[in-house]
């Protein structure tokens, strides 16, 4: 195909007539489909329902050591839970983990907090100081920026590379201003580009020397084992093993739930960190909960067993997701490859496709797909504030309609994105024919 940018001024104006007809006569579908959020579609969902019949009224409901998950005890997770989150998550050992409740944004929320109001590890706590500084490697997961938003944490955006954020940058911030408290990380099939981080980025991390003692690494290892193809699949290095050869144990919390794996919502949640700062979670955890749902963490063991439990059963996630990803790129190279106007990701696991439109044009793409019946991510969504610099970036999120309904999506949207970049390039050339 012809570059959209070596159109002439005429060329330009028949193809933006073009593509403003097909455009009403989209309009005129009737579409109604919600890709705003990386949802698992009902078929993922069908796929696990077995799991409710691991329990019953008549299921022997102690753990291996004896204790009973219908009672209080054992606020910090069951031990098998604990066993088989660990594996889930890459982490050496299961004495390295906290199971909690569903969601592991909450134990995010709940991290920011304390450290809000008690400190971290006997520091002073970040509500006593004249500035919080948060770095936020972006395009990036838009709750992470609304937490510390919420907590009136100012945010530095890092860019993002294919190997991760640009370490050159995060490593001069932090050993520069102690008042940078935290960066928000996204290691594997980040959200939304899909890239993950190389072992030397991971390595950098955990050789981090920050001038504040209680800087942290927030760690959200969500796709942990999200992959959509079994032959090329990304791995990480263990981010709690690297800080701890580095020296630093206490510099990272890592995070991850079986969201995405089991049931959104009804899943279980887990933190990963050192000793010392599980302790100091401990000690909160015992004034906010006598306990977490341990039927749920031991339903969640006997279903999947283990690791190759888990991983046997996101195949199934990977054999619905993976023709939906391939459908969506397929339209993608096929209608705007070789334009000049669009470039994308082509992620191997995650939940998202991430593309980049020419400055200033996401955010009328993405309101000229809600005007045809497609609603995407809010553009800028995915930057801190959600404010995207460059007005460039649009989250594709292809899980949740069907398959039908997508490839009607997709060719929607790449359908707005000429049409939005035939008139920004026609602005430009009207521009320049101004200033002669």
């Amino acid at each position: 195909m012809k570059s959209y940018k070596d159109l002439s001024r005429e060329e330009l104006l028949q193809l933006h007539a073009k593509l403003e007809a097909e455009y009403e006569d989209a309009k005129g579908k009737g579409l109604k489909l919600d890709m705003s959020r990386g949802k698992p579609a009902s078929s993922q969902l069908d796929v696990e329902m077995d799991i409710m019949d691991v329990l019953t009224s008549s299921s022997d409901y102690n753990t291996e050591a004896g204790m009973d998950c219908r009672n209080y005890g054992i606020v910090d997770g069951i031990p098998e839970a604990k066993k088989l989150m660990a594996e889930m998550m890459g982490v050496g050992s299961a004495d390295n983990v906290i199971v909690c409740g569903n969601a592991s944004l909450a134990i995010m929320y709940d991290t920011v907090s304390r450290s809000m109001t008690h400190g971290v590890l006997g520091s002073t706590p970040w509500c006593k100081l004249d500035k919080v500084k948060f770095l936020c490697p972006a395009p990036g997961y838009d709750r992470h920026f609304s937490v510390t938003e919420h907590f009136g944490i100012e945010m530095i955006i890092v860019p993002m590379t294919p190997q991760g954020p640009d370490m050159d940058t995060v490593e001069k911030l932090v050993s520069e201003d102690a008042s940078i408290k935290g960066i928000w990380c996204v290691p594997k099939y980040s959200n939304p580009q899909g890239y993950s981080y190389s072992d030397e980025t991971v390595k950098r991390f955990a050789a981090l020397k920050p001038a504040a003692e209680d800087f942290r690494i927030f760690w959200d290892n969500a796709y942990a084992i999200h992959h959509l193809y079994d032959g090329a699949q990304d791995e990480i290095l263990d981010i709690i093993s690297e800080c701890e050869k580095a020296g630093s144990p206490n510099m990272v919390y890592e995070f991850a739930s079986t969201s995405k794996v089991s049931f959104p919502g009804a899943g279980i949640a887990a933190i990963a960190s050192s000793k010392a700062n599980l302790d100091d979670m401990r000690k909160a955890m015992t004034m906010q909960t006598i306990g977490y749902d341990k039927i749920n963490q031991l339903r969640h063991v006997r279903y999947f067993k283990n690791l190759d439990g888990m991983t046997t059963h996101m195949k199934k996630h990977a054999d619905i997701m993976r023709p939906k990803f391939e459908a969506v790129l397929k339209v993608l190279d096929g209608e705007l490859g070789g334009l000049e106007i669009a470039q994308w990701t082509t992620p191997k696991g995650g939940y998202f496709i991430s593309l980049e439109t020419m400055d200033g044009c996401a955010k009328k793409t993405v309101a000229k797909c809600k005007e045809a019946g497609v609603v995407l991510t809010g553009a800028g969504a995915a930057f801190p504030y959600g404010s995207d610099p460059k007005d460039s970036n649009i989250r594709i999120a292809p899980t949740f309609p069907t398959l039908e309904e997508l490839c009607e999506a997709a060719d929607l949207f790449v359908l707005c994105v000429k049409l939005v970049s035939a008139e920004k390039l026609l602005d430009s050339v009207q521009a320049e024919k101004c200033a002669v």
